[in-house]
């Protein structure tokens, strides 16, 4: 298992180079000047004195190669540089919105199980009944509706119609259960529309193969109880191709979370990442999106040592 651990994380090293070479290109050729973003003034007023003393203090004199090579060598160290329009470290910057971006996502992922894990089921139980029929229907709708849209709607619908629901920002666990609900279930659940939907769909396909294998006949024939044939034999089966999608969701999660946040103003990353690009911060967008790339690829290892926990057959170490 270890072994197979330090393979995937040296796999995971030239990945990280060649993300990283493409984001800092991208924003390198991306137009605006550095120096007028860092002093605040776009209208051509710099000097050339404080262009060679912005310049130098930031290392924006040197070569290309030189400055990738020094971010680099610095994210290596956890300095991912300092913001152009904060002046503050990116690092502790994204540190300090990552609590409530896990926060929202995790919560995301939670009530994406909590509706599509039984819906899945009966739909697979049922199969060709009225109720199979429904949840493949509203997992098609799910998948088709667009998040921001679904967000929208919630918004307008329980915060403006009903005021039921705060329209915008967060609230923390110390402040009370009642009004963390209040503020994450809107957002949560407008990220958690699509992944719901595509979970159904796979839980109810995985679990139909299953219920068709000769151990759950077998385990029927035994005189078990059908809750502990479902849940104890089948289930657990069925799941093994649905938690390969659950990582892939868990990844886009984070940068699902750009569009979610910036509608309902929730403090994470990702309207972080929204309010840097509008402000052309290049330190930040760079931070964001190394740490989004670190952490989808940390996701996807734990993923897989999942897997072979759930299914013991897979053997991590021969791979």
């Amino acid at each position: 298992m270890w072994t197979y651990i330090l393979r995937r994380l040296l796999q995971a090293v030239p990945t990280l180079l060649v993300i990283s070479f493409l984001i800092f290109s991208l924003l390198y050729i991306t137009p605006g000047d550095p120096v007028e973003l860092i002093l605040g003034t776009e209208d051509g007023t710099v000097t050339e004195e404080q262009r060679a003393v912005v310049e130098e203090q930031w290392g924006l004199d040197k070569p290309f190669l030189i400055r990738y090579a020094n971010f680099v060598i610095d994210a290596c160290r956890g300095d991912l540089g300092t913001s152009y329009a904060t002046n503050q470290d990116v690092f502790e910057s994204i540190m300090a919105r990552m609590p409530s971006t896990l926060k929202l996502a995790g919560f995301s992922m939670l009530l994406a199980l909590v509706v599509s894990v039984p819906l899945g089921i009966l739909a697979a139980l049922k199969h060709n009944s009225i109720w199979d029929s429904l949840a493949t229907a509203l997992a098609t709708i799910g998948v088709s509706l667009p998040k921001f849209w679904f967000g929208l709607v919630l918004m307008i619908v329980f915060a403006l119609k009903l005021g039921w629901l705060p329209s915008t920002g967060s609230a923390d666990l110390s402040q009370g259960l009642g009004p963390f609900l209040k503020h994450i279930i809107m957002p949560a659940s407008s990220l958690a529309l699509g992944m719901a939907a595509t979970q159904t769909r796979m839980i109810r396909s995985s679990m139909l193969d299953v219920l068709n294998q000769d151990y759950v006949r077998y385990a029927r024939s035994k005189g078990l109880r059908e809750r502990v044939v479902i849940w104890g034999h089948a289930l657990k089966n069925a799941m093994i191709p649905v938690i390969t999608v659950i990582g892939g969701e868990i990844g886009g999660l984070l940068g699902g979370a750009v569009v979610t946040e910036s509608i309902f103003s929730w403090p994470g990353v990702g309207r972080l990442a929204m309010n840097s690009i509008s402000k052309r911060d290049y330190p930040m967008i760079q931070g964001i999106t190394l740490t989004l790339c670190i952490s989808y690829l940390l996701v996807n290892l734990l993923i897989d040592i999942v897997y072979a926990w759930v299914d013991p057959r897979i053997r991590l170490d021969r791979k």
